[in-house]
């Protein structure tokens, strides 16, 4: 069996779409919040390992533009994922892992691919 699991926050706008399209399309998977079920070092271990530290990082968010220019300039692996650790909102969502293949974000197209859609 195919486990699909999704990670990230339950009021992500791209959360919600990217599980709106799972739904629709008949797709079982399980949501993991990290707010909610938090996030082990373990599991932030095998989502750099398949992903690296550089994508999994959301320049983007609201929670990266708060660090200081400091954090943001001595950032490497060992600093981002200590950063990603205390702020799991700082990770690149959706984070969906399908057939132990890991996947960020979500587009349409994106996703008829990993499902066959």
């Amino acid at each position: 069996m195919n486990k699909t699991v999704m990670y990230g926050i339950k009021n992500c706008d791209t959360i919600k779409k990217a599980k709106k399209w799972l739904e629709t399309n008949g797709i079982a998977f399980e949501f993991h919040d990290y707010r909610v079920q938090g996030l082990t070092n373990e599991m932030l271990v095998e989502f750099e390992a398949a992903l690296g530290w550089e994508l999994l990082l959301n320049k983007r968010g609201t929670t990266y533009r708060q660090l200081t220019q400091e954090q943001k300039e001595g950032l490497n692996k060992q600093s981002a994922l200590e950063l990603l650790l205390e702020f799991p909102a700082m990770i690149k969502r959706p984070l969906l892992v399908h057939n132990n293949a890991s996947h960020l974000a979500f587009k349409d197209l994106q996703y008829k691919e990993i499902f066959n859609k």
